[in-house]
């Protein structure tokens, strides 16, 4: 299985990403290897995390959340922000 998920951030953004083990994925981003943009931001929590049938299925929902607002993200994903 593979699953897309959202990260809560240090400075309060939300980073959407992909993977097959969202608590691997998830320990790569706290020690710093898990990607340019979570280096910099330290993310706190994983805040949603949705489970897709395969790899190409993941990579096109993680585009459509990333395609959406902030306020879109947390109201369509019911984000407790």
């Amino acid at each position: 299985m593979w699953y897309v998920y959202v990260l809560l951030c240090q400075d309060g953004s939300l980073y959407t990403g992909c993977t097959n083990d969202v608590e691997k994925r998830f320990a790569a981003h706290l020690a710093g290897k898990g990607g340019h943009y979570t280096r910099s931001r330290r993310p706190i929590k994983v805040m949603f995390q949705e489970e897709v049938a395969d790899r190409s299925t993941a990579l096109k929902r993680e585009l459509e959340i990333k395609g959406w607002s902030r306020q879109q993200k947390i109201n369509r994903l019911k984000l407790a922000i």
